[in-house]
């Protein structure tokens, strides 16, 4: 979305170059500290942002050495990764190198005196694939069963279909995942995932709700149809947060080689590509990493063609719409007259209709040969995106 128009306001160009290039970064570096906490009282929060940014707010050493120290522990971590990874890639290029028509002479010349370590806790820098080697050879995938009733199995697909993980998997694949989760009922209170463990499973919640917490700080809330527990499997990292229930919770966990196998690749691909699509809606800057991966495991992806209504001025709205790609223009009848507006890719919609509980302010229908939308309903818009309600609130006029 576009900022300030300053060319619309009768300033000299030294001011308007001056808050360009001085004042708009410390504000929007402000706002997007103040959404990313939300603290209960903005005020004080900020003054201490604005004084720590300055140079002159209060210094906690405490925090300082212990970040260092994670900064160092991080460090080793990857001069271990990297030793490890120059170790497989020797033992690869020498299984490469071999004839494969010749028996060697020594029977114990394949044998690694040396295994390299593969449960050393990594840093979450990118998805990590296996590497396997004459040390570490793939095994045939044979995945889990454990017996489920009819009704359980309706139960967990419901769940799942609202998920964006698995809501792309082909049938066949969707009865593997059904007949490998296992049902966990989590007591209120109780902490299923501790940050900086290590990470087997994953979670996804059919019933209750769920804090992830930060060192002891609540960063999240899980609530039924979403997933956790899946950042330690896709980037084979130690837990990043841990988990704990709010209340009685039953969530179905999945083991660490049946997503791999089954959801890790189509998983990976499609977070990876809506988050590099995320870098052109400017509206979600404010959302911290994790929040824009939560956001794009809920877009569900919608097709239109020329001439097809998104949505109609004047009935209920339950959805929000980014434009993925193609042209929608959106029409605003008043006293006869018709206000119209080109939306384009990066640009979003239906925004009004939910956060002010009102019908649709505005028509909006595809305009060019093809349109993709991406789609989020009213709950999920809530939870995920309810901090920029005051962002939203202000630009709301672009689409009045």
């Amino acid at each position: 979305m576009p900022g300030a128009n300053l060319d619309a306001v009768d300033l000299p160009e030294s001011k308007k170059k001056y808050i360009s290039e001085k004042v708009n970064p410390l504000l929007e570096d402000l706002v997007r500290s103040v959404l990313t906490r939300m603290p209960e009282e903005p005020l004080p929060f900020m003054i201490k942002h604005l004084r720590e940014k300055s140079g002159k707010g209060n210094i906690d050493l405490d925090a300082v050495n212990q970040e260092n120290a994670l900064l160092e522990a991080e460090i080793q971590l990857m001069q271990t990764k990297l030793s490890e990874v120059s170790t497989q890639a020797a033992a690869m290029l020498g299984d490469a190198a071999a004839p494969k028509d010749e028996e060697t002479e020594d029977d114990d010349a394949d044998v690694v005196e040396d295994i390299p370590e593969t449960n050393v806790a990594r840093p979450r820098t990118s998805v990590s694939a296996e590497a396997y080697g004459a040390w570490n050879q793939k095994k045939e995938f044979v995945p889990p069963k454990h017996p489920k009733s009819d009704e359980q199995r309706g139960r967990i697909k419901k769940t799942f279909s609202t998920n964006f993980m698995f809501s792309g998997l082909r049938e066949t694949e969707v009865n593997v995942i059904l007949d490998a989760v296992e049902e966990v009922i989590v007591p209120p209170g109780d902490r299923i995932i501790k940050q900086g463990d290590a990470g087997d499973f994953m979670f996804v919640v059919e019933s209750g709700s769920l804090e992830c917490l930060i060192a002891d700080e609540v960063v999240k809330v899980v609530e039924a149809g979403e997933v956790f527990g899946e950042l330690a499997l896709l980037y084979n990292a130690p837990r990043a947060a841990s988990v704990q229930a709010k209340d009685r919770c039953v969530c179905w966990k999945l083991d660490r080689e049946t997503f791999n196998y089954i959801v890790k690749d189509a998983a990976v691909k499609k977070r990876d590509q809506y988050m590099d699509f995320f870098k052109q809606v400017p509206l979600l800057n404010a959302v911290d990493s994790y929040g824009r991966s939560q956001v794009a495991d809920a877009l569900i992806q919608e097709t239109f063609q020329k001439g097809d209504a998104v949505i109609t001025q004047g009935e209920e709205g339950n959805k929000f719409y980014i434009i993925e790609s193609g042209i929608c223009e959106a029409t605003k009848t008043e006293g006869g007259v018709d206000k119209k507006l080109e939306l384009k890719s990066g640009d979003y919609f239906g925004e009004l209709a939910l956060l002010n509980n009102e019908p649709r302010a505005a028509t909006v229908k595809a305009s060019s040969e093809s349109v993709t939308l991406l789609s989020i309903d009213r709950k999920a818009f809530t939870r995920l995106l309810g901090s920029l309600k005051d962002i939203l609130t202000e630009q709301q006029t672009r689409y009045a």
